[in-house]
């Protein structure tokens, strides 16, 4: 009911890991896989190793998570040594994050060199965080133009499908698509943290987290990330991954109504626990058998009008 294709890789379940939880070590991917997703979308790499922002690093807050990482990473060498080898049955996506195109060229060309023995499907190149600068949104990643000039250094390095994920933090996301579509992108993940936010301890009088700002995630977002997809849907003809505030079987059917073909889980581990995704993929098909749907490719898009899923309503 839920086996679907991922980038010509068969996997059970359309629901992925999301970059950045679970996911620094191989053994914690493996674990994500045993507890239900059909997929795992690593611990974005940079060049060089990073420390991250300094702690504390996330903070509940009463509509979502704020979380401020910096992303903190091995690095490309060690990253790829870690990941190698993957033989499982679900996919592996390698997670990519440079300062401008030209590292991005860089991590693709390592990835690319080292695909037989890493076992991945497809790389996913992260142009969206909202609090790291140099950067995603505050290194201006976000735009058309640069999103064409990322998505062609990775394209000319690597054969692996690419995968562009872009951020809810910006308007038209439909045109950032295209421009990656364009450029010859396999895929876009819409959704990463929102914002940046900011929570503030009245005690101290002092922001709590240690970079002061951190993007938002959990349910809060998941209107935010819909209407994002939804747009994409309409400007773009290569498939969509749906990142943010995914928390059970209902909110995965309704990004993949507005147009996800998979849709990729985070912030329910901590609210839910580590077997979320199995959970998710049961919620799945209950709705499915209730309403009469045989595979979930039958609901991709189906909040659009049938006539010309390009129509805009708004």
């Amino acid at each position: 009911m839920l086996e679907c294709e991922f980038f010509s890789k068969k996997i059970k379940n359309p629901i992925l890991l999301a970059s950045g939880i679970l996911g620094m070590t191989k053994a914690s991917l493996e674990t994500a896989c045993d507890n239900g997703c059909g997929g795992v979308i690593a611990k974005s790499l940079t060049l060089e190793p990073r420390k991250g922002h300094e702690g504390p690093n996330i903070i509940e807050t009463e509509c979502g998570i704020l979380n401020a990482m910096g992303y903190p990473n091995p690095g490309i060498e060690f990253g790829l040594t870690e990941f190698g080898g993957w033989k499982r049955k679900e996919a592996l996506v390698i997670s990519i994050v440079g300062k401008d195109a030209k590292e991005f060229g860089l991590l693709a060309k390592k990835v690319e060199d080292s695909k037989k023995e890493l076992g991945a499907t497809a790389i996913e190149a992260v142009i969206s965080c909202p609090h790291t600068p140099g950067y995603g949104t505050m290194a201006g990643q976000g735009t058309p133009e640069s999103i064409i000039e990322i998505t062609n250094a990775i394209k000319d390095k690597s054969k692996l499908p690419l995968i562009i994920k872009l951020s809810p933090s910006i308007p038209g996301e439909g045109k950032a698509a295209k421009a990656a579509e364009d450029a010859g992108a396999d895929g876009i993940n819409m959704g990463n943290s929102l914002g940046p936010g900011m929570k503030i301890d009245l005690a101290r009088k002092k922001p709590i987290l240690g970079f002061g700002v951190g993007g938002l995630t959990g349910p809060a977002i998941k209107p935010i990330i819909v209407r994002g997809v939804y747009d994409i849907y309409k400007s773009v003809n290569i498939p969509i991954i749906a990142t943010g505030g995914i928390t059970n079987g209902s909110d995965a059917i309704e990004m993949i109504m507005a147009g996800a073909s998979w849709v990729s889980v985070g912030s329910a581990v901590y609210y839910r626990g580590p077997k979320v995704f199995g959970d998710i993929a049961k919620e799945m098909e209950t709705w499915m058998k209730e309403n009469k749907y045989k595979k979930h490719a039958e609901l991709v898009g189906v909040a659009h009008d049938v006539r010309d899923h390009k129509s805009d309503i708004y």
